[in-house]
Parts: structure tokens; C-alpha cells; sequence
């Protein structure tokens, strides 16, 4: 079932010339902001509604009694309204204020004895159920752009910042993603190493170890320049071994001076190879170990010298 409705105001429901029941559907409200929203309506919903428009009805003319409201947010005096919260107080029809609404909804959760995890008692705000609303539609699997338009949000960001989530939320999720993720990988992947791989999985690491620094090659691949490490990308030379590292740049350099005189022109090109590696290994650690140095610039003499008049 769809309404109209006439401009926005935050206590207004439905039009004056509604039926007396409300059907299963769907009920176009004013959004938070401007527009209108869809509401869906449950049959226990309907019932409740069916019952408040009953009792603020006019019995004389059927019709629900058109009343001002002050606008809190807007700060303005809307037009008379078919307010859904109306009462009569000292024989005046008036609109049910949002403290008395709050007063009311407190003092139901006290007579139930419900605490909150301090054991304290609940104290809630009307608009608190309608994050309560979306965090559980969310978690339910609604989807957010779908709650939203529920909302009347026109941003899905403040749609998501009603959703609640909690530390056990994000630890079933992990789990849950994990579940999956293994679900999609070989079993075998998973079994329980025997003796001998776990061996095997220590002492890549102990071979990992070099004099210059470490090998960064991953387990179970072979060294794809056969133990040439200062030719590896995959060396991570360690400061303390730079004065090594400068000795053996050194040799090669008298090597391939050697070598181009004896004419072993093979042998020279290897050489050059292991000697551009270790240049690349000492720029390596010069950029490590060089500190960072910001230029403040110098200041100007109006900076620096005192004003005088």
C-alpha cells in the first residue's frame, strides 16, 4: 500500500483521509532529510498502526485531527498535520513531545529488569532503534545499499555508520574468511608435516646464511645464480660485513685488470658481472646508512632581525 504525504515533518505518519487499517506493504514516509522513504510494513507493524490511528481519530469525523509541531532540528513551526503521536492533555489535543515518547519507552525497559553488560539499567532513545534496525538487517545479510533506502539516507557512509560492529563480529568474520579460504585450497596443503619436512624447513633458514648477509630466496627454490651471491638481487648484504664487501670489489677490480692484460677476455665478462653486483650491494648499504637530512633553508634578515619604527 502506498501514501503520499504532504512536506517533511519528524512526528508525521500518515495523511488524514487514511483508511482506519493498515495493510502488509509498503508506506511512503517523509525521509530524514527531504523526499519520501519506503517503510516496509509488517503485519504486526500494521496492527500497531491500525491501533494508534484508531484511538487519535475524531470520532465525530473520522478524521485525525490536523495539529502544529515545533521542528526541533529545523527550528520552525511546521503547518498543521495529521500527527500520528497526538494526545489530549487538559482538553486540548497536543502533540505527544519526543521527552515523553523517551520518558515512557525508559520507563517500560526499568519495569522489564534488562541491563546492559555493566549491569546497568537500558536506557534507550527512539533513534537508537533504528540503528539497532539496520545493524541487525546488515549482519542479517541485507545488503547496505538496500538498507539505506530503508534509512532515507542519501549517503550509504551515514547508512554504515548505524551499522554496529562489534569485536566478536570481527573475529567470526575472520574465521569465517579463513573457512573459506582453506575450503578453496588443496586439502594436502593443510596436513600435518612429518619429521623430516620440518627439518628440511629449519635448515633452509640456517642455509640462508651467508658472510656477506642473507639470502632472501624462497623455501624450496633453488639459487638461480649457483651460489654467485654477490651477483643476486636477492642478497641482503649486512652492514657490519661492508668493509668484506669493499674487499672483494677491490679484488675483482685487480682480477679484471689481470685478466685484460693475460688477454682472458672470457673471463673478463664475468667479472665485470660480479663486480657491477657488488657496486649495486655497496650503493645498497650507503643508502641505508645515509640519514635522512631535511634543508630548512637559511632564513631571510626580515626573519631574523627585530622589526624597528
Amino acid at each position: 500500500m502506498a501514501r503520499t504525504v504532504p512536506p517533511p515533518s519528524r512526528m508525521y505518519a500518515r495523511e488524514a483521509t487514511a483508511p482506519p487499517a493498515v495493510a502488509e506493504g509498503e508506506l511512503l514516509l517523509p525521509r530524514v532529510t527531504r523526499g519520501q522513504r519506503v517503510l516496509l510494513v509488517s503485519p504486526e507493524l500494521a496492527d500497531v498502526l491500525s491501533t494508534i490511528i484508531a484511538r487519535v481519530r475524531d470520532p465525530r469525523t473520522s478524521a485525525i485531527p490536523m495539529l502544529p509541531n515545533y521542528d526541533v532540528a529545523e527550528k520552525i513551526w511546521n503547518p498543521p498535520m495529521p500527527l500520528l503521536f497526538q494526545w489530549t492533555y487538559g482538553g486540548q489535543r497536543t502533540p505527544v513531545s519526543r521527552q515523553l515518547i523517551r520518558n515512557g519507552l525508559n520507563e517500560v525497559l526499568e519495569r522489564t529488569g534488562l541491563t546492559d553488560s555493566a549491569g546497568q539499567p537500558l536506557d534507550f532513545a527512539p533513534h537508537d532503534f533504528r540503528r539497532i534496525f539496520i545493524t541487525d538487517a546488515i549482519r542479517s545479510g541485507l545488503p547496505p545499499h538496500i538498507a539505506q533506502v530503508l534509512a532515507g539516507h542519501s549517503d550509504i557512509n551515514t547508512t554504515m555508520g548505524y551499522n554496529a560492529i562489534y569485536p566478536a563480529d570481527a573475529i567470526e568474520a575472520h574465521r569465517a574468511f579463513i573457512a573459506r579460504r582453506r575450503s578453496l585450497r588443496p586439502s594436502e596443503e593443510y596436513r600435518t608435516p612429518t619429521n623430516e619436512e620440518w627439518d628440511a624447513f629449519l635448515a633452509h633458514f640456517e642455509k640462508r646464511k651467508l658472510s656477506l648477509g642473507t639470502c632472501a630466496r624462497a623455501f624450496g627454490t633453488s639459487c638461480i645464480h649457483e651460489h654467485a651471491c654477490v651477483r643476486c638481487s636477492l642478497l641482503r648484504p649486512e652492514p657490519s660485513q661492508r668493509d668484506r664487501l669493499t674487499e672483494i670489489r677491490d679484488n675483482l677490480i685487480d682480477r679484471i685488470t689481470e685478466a685484460q692484460r693475460e688477454g682472458w677476455l672470457g673471463e673478463v665478462e664475468g667479472l665485470e658481472i660480479s663486480l657491477a653486483g657488488a657496486e649495486d650491494k655497496l650503493t645498497q648499504l650507503d643508502a641505508a646508512l645515509k640519514p635522512s637530512v631535511i634543508h630548512l633553508g637559511l632564513p631571510t634578515f626580515g626573519e631574523i632581525a627585530a622589526r624597528t619604527t
